[in-house]
């Protein structure tokens, strides 16, 4: 499944070349969408072959860089171009895309192979935990603008910096808790058979490194062209920019992940799949989204975090039905059919809206 991903390389000039040539906007965004999934993969792969190489510490702050690397240029990218409600749609889409649709469909396709698997009940539990802090930061903001008179409404910004830091401390300490202080739950022993399934066998650190340079690059160019197509696609195609950040954009960028997890749990490696769901979806909320906010500032684009209440409500739903599922270390393929349907409830609902 990773490896078909790679076939998906070939729209990669496709967006440079609609461009060029005046296309449909549409077909300039679709396939830059779908010349950025491989590129994602690619970057995720070589991410983690090389922090595997360089050590703990190194490691995890490679993997605090570039491990959500395209989300952090998408999201750069529409800042730069004004669009903050996209970034934060796009914010909101990865975090229930992996705690619901990356998470559900690892543990349908592990479920329909082994009635029953197991993983480390405590890692999930900090993983769902970690997500609870970032649902109950995003309600404040809501909380704060509904509450708050008009003339008070500047203050969302500095309110946003003040949620970012805290939340980026919070990342921090999460990582020392993971790497350090209790690693031993988080002890995922690398196999042979793990790495053909990343599709980074014999990888050698210099080509990890070449891999994750040219693909940076590339996406950094396909996110500007995927940006200015967004909103004449929108125009186009009837839909909202609020879904096409939360579904679209948000499904480019866990594509990688997905497939993945699904490979693990199918594997019976579900420690490991549910620690790529819910590790993305907490290092989203926990440090994509602070550097976005710290990124605007330093543009003179500030972006505040006050989101919609359906958006929030997506979050927090999401939250907890993950409680749930996480809470006995056990899952079947019934768990994963209930985190898709809360997905396709949440997006139908964000079409319509």
């Amino acid at each position: 499944m990773s490896n078909l991903l790679n076939y998906l390389l070939i729209f990669v000039p496709v967006p440079i070349i609609s461009q060029y040539l005046g296309w449909p906007a549409a077909i300039t965004f679709f396939s830059a969408c779908l010349g950025i999934i491989p590129l994602a993969g690619l970057m995720g792969k070589a991410t983690e072959h090389l922090s595997e190489r360089i050590g703990d510490a190194p490691g995890a702050l490679l993997n605090a860089t570039f491990g959500n690397a395209c989300e952090l240029i998408i999201g750069f990218a529409a800042l730069r171009a004004g669009l903050q409600e996209v970034v934060k749609a796009s914010i909101i889409g990865s975090i229930i895309g992996n705690t619901l649709l990356v998470l559900g469909g690892s543990i349908l396709a592990g479920g329909l192979k082994y009635p029953v698997q197991t993983f480390n009940r405590t890692a999930a539990t900090t993983s769902a935990t970690l997500l609870a802090v970032a649902a109950i930061s995003l309600v404040v903001p809501a909380v704060f603008h509904f509450t708050m008179p008009p003339e008070r409404h500047f203050s969302e910004h500095w309110l946003a910096l003040a949620i970012s830091s805290i939340l980026f401390v919070s990342y921090l300490l999460s990582l020392l808790f993971s790497l350090k202080t209790h690693k031993h739950l988080y002890g995922v022993v690398r196999s042979a058979e793990t790495d053909e399934a990343m599709g980074v066998t014999g990888w050698s650190a210099k080509k990890s490194a070449a891999v994750l340079f040219v693909a940076t690059v590339i996406v950094v160019v396909l996110s500007e062209i995927l940006v200015r197509a967004v909103e004449a696609t929108a125009h186009a195609m009837g839909m909202t920019q609020l879904f096409i950040g939360i579904v679209l954009v948000a499904i480019v960028g866990n594509a990688a992940e997905h497939s993945t997890a699904i490979l693990m749990a199918l594997k019976n490696r579900m420690d490991l799949a549910i620690n790529i769901a819910l590790g993305s979806g907490a290092q989203i909320a926990l440090f994509v989204a602070p550097v976005l906010v710290f990124a605007s500032h330093a543009i003179g684009r500030p972006m505040n975090l006050f989101f919609l209440p359906v958006e929030v409500l997506a979050v927090v739903v999401s939250v907890i039905i993950l409680s749930f599922i996480v809470l006995d270390g056990e899952s079947n393929w019934l768990e994963g059919v209930q985190l898709l349907a809360v997905y396709a409830v949440l997006a139908a609902a964000f079409y319509l809206v």
